[in-house]
């Protein structure tokens, strides 16, 4: 028997898949890299432990399958049933013991990619609503998947860095955040300016003229809160040489 592939035929969604599944492929090297106690440890996130990074990227998985299904049959399926919801199932799946966060992770994911593949390629254009109430097609949601798996790989703290995610990733997740903070003070907004040789892009400021510039590695790792405090000096270039801390992103 042949080997099921993709029904989708947009370029844009078959480049996002193979993002995606790379960086599932690099959670899962993560995670598989510590030992059951390493999972008590804390997360790069503040207040989170490794297995609450593990819980949420694992009911991440099937919060968005519910939204691939919606678009599959056209009946609603939002990714949770309350506002605290999410939460809730984070700290319940904290609470599970290592081989069970495992599987979580393993299977939710497995049943995402399957969901994807079997997706018809007229349904990926649906509208489907995110958690925060937002109407995208349910191709978006390739993308929103693609953001938790690479960075939550890196939050793991056991060796991943935003150094290694793909640049084309890096500079959509850099769109994102510059967006977000324009969105709440114009004014303050920092210019970014990356210095790759290969990748000569900017994104305007505010009326405050600061501007930070470095490799779009270092910027990504700035702006979500993901670069090591001794690194600052070194990857990037300050305005006035003074290190500055990154506007909130989410």
């Amino acid at each position: 028997m042949p080997a099921r592939t993709d029904l989708v035929r947009d370029v844009d969604v078959i480049r996002d898949l193979a993002n995606v599944r790379l960086g599932t492929s690099m959670f899962r090297r993560a995670l598989n890299q510590l030992s059951d106690d390493d999972l008590d440890e804390p997360s790069l996130l503040p207040g989170w432990t490794r297995r609450h990074v593990v819980a949420h990227v694992g009911y991440n998985a099937r919060a968005i399958a519910r939204l691939v299904e919606w678009a599959a049959t056209g009946e609603p399926n939002p990714m949770y049933s309350s506002p605290g919801a999410r939460a809730e199932e984070i700290d319940f799946g904290a609470t599970l013991n290592p081989e069970a966060l495992r599987n979580l992770v393993e299977h939710s994911a497995i049943d995402l990619d399957v969901r994807w593949r079997d997706l018809p390629a007229d349904r990926w254009s649906f509208q489907v609503v995110t958690a925060q109430g937002r109407d995208v097609p349910v191709s978006e949601t390739v993308w929103m998947r693609t953001r938790e798996v690479w960075l939550h790989a890196v939050d793991l703290a056991g060796g991943a860095q935003v150094s290694d995610i793909p640049t084309d990733v890096l500079t959509r997740l850099l769109d994102d955040i510059h967006g977000t903070w324009r969105t709440r003070d114009e004014q303050a907004l920092p210019a970014l300016r990356a210095t790759d040789e290969s990748l000569p892009k900017q994104w305007a400021g505010g009326e405050s003229g600061v501007v930070v510039e470095g490799p779009v590695a270092a910027l990504a790792a700035w702006a979500t809160g993901r670069m090591a405090p001794q690194r600052r000096d070194i990857d990037l270039a300050w305005p006035g040489g003074v290190p500055i801390e990154a506007p909130r992103w989410i």
